[in-house]
């Protein structure tokens, strides 16, 4: 068993979906094969077209009374078509395109051998962050990739073996762009390439050559001859930054690739080290020493593979180091990754499910450094967001889109879809996590409160009081969701206070209510914050015994929808436990049972919600069978999460958020906290009877040790965090525990 590295006997079949991805945060890489060649798709952080990156909110608040009366008279078809008309942009199944700009592609660099080498395996060290290649016949070589985290640049090397010589043909290229202008040069010792968005932002691309070959340049290739070894040093700035200062800014941190790889190393590992994962695997299960493409093959065929499994966890946590450990902004839908000028979503920051899923696993997997850039984000957009606020809703405080890119720009952009105002909420969630698993003051004090403050603000204005006195959100939907009785003309249904959204008040109220109290600041706020979340509306309960997902019983157009975001009060939220509001847990259980036996759950990302619903639930077996399945049903041969995508080779696009939600869902398995307590295994299925877990993060700012056999816990350390107490639960014994911050406590079991 091998927990580090990722390792296969075939190439990339289906081409750059299939890849090994490399990436430091700044710059991001796919290594993969095109035939003969050897393919680095190669990202930029900040290379988004810019087109649109100076858009502003539409002035259209003086239309949001005119849409509540349509909703007061129960109208939701009209004040559907209304709402989108005036407070949803274009885009979306509109015939107009949007104005969110794409991520876009940097460049690819190719390599192929000038003498046979033929494929012969290659592999991903998620440990260390190196992607290689092996490639034998009569010129046997050994490709490597990695991006550096300690210089920010990317580095890739070939060198032949058993006394070969290398020759060969390096090439760099873009993808054809009708809306760009592109110029690449080679010479001996470097390609460049030069582009320029029409009427958007520039960068440039440098890929240094260093070889002790013959390099001969021509056009938008250099060829190789005669050398022992082959170094690229690829370096990419944007007029975002400045061009010229960003290439001088970054530059090699040592003196050779190997003392570079070392470097790198060392600083992405001290990261992956923070968690061990490990399961023992039952006879008969599939042989760990296989490659990994077989062993999702027979997955597929209902293999049992707890090694697998361990390493899907593993890879999801490296795509969040690799997404993030240098660089300054948060994973998009594909986290730093992209191949196409045209991609799926315009892979773009989806704030209703597909940012916050991203983030799920860093506080628990104490990667805190890597939640900091979610919430980074989410600060660069305080002048805009208080300008949408104003504009759209006549409110002060922020609001923030449900669809936007890299610009810190609130404008709604989709059609159809983009009538809510939840994810500046949802994004506060992430600053109350921050906190409360750091205990950083000074981050409560002078970032977080200022973010809750600014929603509470938003929602004093926003709410409308009715006639029973109860404050509603409207207009309100649920992502992304729709009933029967609002036509079908649009894909999600604009209603009054839809469960999400009033959780998401409830919630965010909440963070800005303790805030205060722990800052000791705004009493009056703290009053009127307090009034308005005991005056929202009820957490309702069907006559069937179901969750509500609206604020009165509908009939669901899709009762096997994907999204299931009434049930945000379960996870990540713990509005809904069995100790606190313990019928609203059971009927959340029920609105899920009902909705997976509709057929839901049927994405990556829904389905990675799902197996973090079921082990909140504690039902490990549940759990389980939706995280195996997405390694069974949604993973590429190199575990990249997919999405269903028609009329696309290969049938599916990548979608990084299903990985990561993968992750969360694991850590809610072995380790649950609600309720101010530690639950030990809380869901821990029977296909896992032995294991360990260490360096599990927990609000109070713990960390957890656990060893299991034959189901249940033998071993439970605990690390005191900055609170200095915490009550844990095992093997159905509470136990308090207390001491000072660091002290080692073994828990009785």
């Amino acid at each position: 068993m091998n927990m580090d590295t990722l390792f296969f006997k075939t190439p990339s079949i289906n081409g750059w979906i299939e890849g090994l991805p490399v990436g430091n945060g700044r710059l991001a890489a796919m290594s993969w094969q095109d035939g003969a060649e050897d393919v680095l798709t190669i990202n930029h952080e900040w290379l988004w077209r810019g087109v649109n990156r100076n858009r502003k909110p539409a002035e259209n608040a003086e239309h949001l009374e005119s849409l509540r009366s349509l909703l007061k008279k129960g109208d939701y078809f009209r004040a559907g078509l209304f709402a989108n008309l005036y407070f949803a942009g274009d885009g979306g199944i509109s015939a107009v395109k949007g104005r969110v700009d794409s991520y876009q592609p940097a460049a690819e660099l190719r390599f192929q051998a000038g003498r046979e080498s033929p494929f012969v395996s290659r592999a991903l060290d998620i440990r260390r962050g190196v992607a290689s290649v092996e490639r034998g016949g009569k010129s046997p070589l050994t490709a490597k990739v990695f991006a550096d985290c300690v210089s920010g640049l990317l580095y890739a090397l070939w060198e032949p073996k058993d006394g070969a010589v290398l020759d060969g043909e390096l090439r760099l290229s873009r993808p054809e762009d009708k809306n760009a202008d592109t110029r690449i040069q080679a010479a001996a010792a470097m390609l460049v390439l030069d582009c320029t968005f029409h009427g958007g932002i520039s960068y440039k691309l440098v890929a240094k050559i260093n070889t002790d070959g013959t390099a001969t340049a021509t056009g938008d290739r250099i060829k190789i001859t005669g050398a022992s070894y082959l170094c690229c040093t690829v370096n990419a700035g944007t007029s975002v930054k400045g061009i010229d200062e960003e290439l001088d800014t970054y530059r090699p941190a040592a003196p050779d690739a190997a003392e570079a790889e070392r470097q790198h190393a060392e600083k992405f590992s001290s990261v992956m080290d923070r968690v061990v994962f490990t399961l023992e695997s039952p006879a008969g299960s599939a042989g760990s020493s296989l490659p990994i493409e077989e062993r999702v093959a027979l997955m597929k065929k209902g293999a049992v593979d707890n090694d697998l499994c361990a390493l899907y966890y593993h890879f999801g946590r490296y795509l969040l180091v690799s997404s993030t450990v240098s660089g300054e902004l948060p994973p998009n839908l594909q986290g730093k990754w992209n191949n196409r000028i045209d991609p799926p979503w315009d892979c773009d920051y989806h704030f209703d499910i597909n940012l916050e899923m991203n983030h799920w696993p860093a506080e628990p997997c104490n990667m805190g450094e890597c939640a900091d850039k979610l919430l980074r984000y989410a600060e660069s957009f305080y002048e805009s967001g208080a300008l949408a606020a104003k504009n759209l809703y006549g409110c002060r405080g922020i609001y923030l889109p449900i669809q936007t890119d890299v610009w810190g720009v609130s404008t709604p952009e989709s059609f159809g879809w983009a009538v809510w105002l939840g994810a500046a909420p949802w994004t506060a969630w992430h600053f109350w996590q921050r906190y409360i698993y750091s205990g950083d003051k000074d981050f409560l004090k002078n970032r977080a409160y200022r973010f809750f403050r600014e929603v509470a603000q938003f929602y004093e204005d926003y709410l409308v009081e009715d006639e029973q006195g109860v404050f509603q959100i409207m207009p309100s939907q649920s992502p992304e969701n729709t009933f029967a009785g609002a036509g079908h003309v649009l894909p999600v249904t604009i209603c009054i206070s839809s469960a999400m959204d009033v959780q998401l008040c409830y919630d965010a109220l909440s963070y800005a209510i303790d805030a205060a109290e722990i800052l000791g600041v705004d009493a009056e706020k703290v009053s009127k914050w307090n009034s308005i979340r005991q005056r929202l509306p009820p957490f309702g309960i069907g006559g069937d015994g179901r969750l509500l997902e609206w604020n009165e019983e509908k009939k669901e157009l899709e009762p096997g929808h994907r999204h299931i975001s009434h049930l945000y009060g379960i996870y990540p939220s713990e509005l809904f436990t069995t100790e606190k509001r313990p019928a609203q847990y059971e009927a959340a259980l029920k609105a899920l049972e009902y909705r997976l036996g509709h057929g839901g759950g049927h994405t990556g990302w829904s389905r990675s919600w799902t197996a973090a619903l079921m082990a909140r639930f504690g039902k490990g077996e549940g759990f389980y069978e939706h995280y195996t399945a997405l390694i069974k049903d949604f993973a590429t041969m190199t575990l990249l999460d997919t999405h269903p995508m028609g009329g696309w080779t290969p049938p599916v696009c990548f979608q990084i958020d299903g990985n990561f939600g993968g992750v969360a869902a694991v850590n809610e398995a072995l380790v649950r906290c609600v309720d101010g307590k530690i639950h030990i295994l809380p869901a821990l299925p029977e296909a896992w009877p032995a294991g360990a877990i260490k360096g599990i993060k927990t609000p109070g700012g713990h960390t957890v040790d656990i060893m299991w056999k034959q189901g249940r816990a033998v071993s439970v350390d605990l690390t005191l965090g900055y609170s200095g107490e915490a009550v844990v639960c095992v093997n159905k014994r509470e136990q308090q525990v207390r001491g000072n911050p660091d002290d080692r406590i073994g828990i009785k079991v």
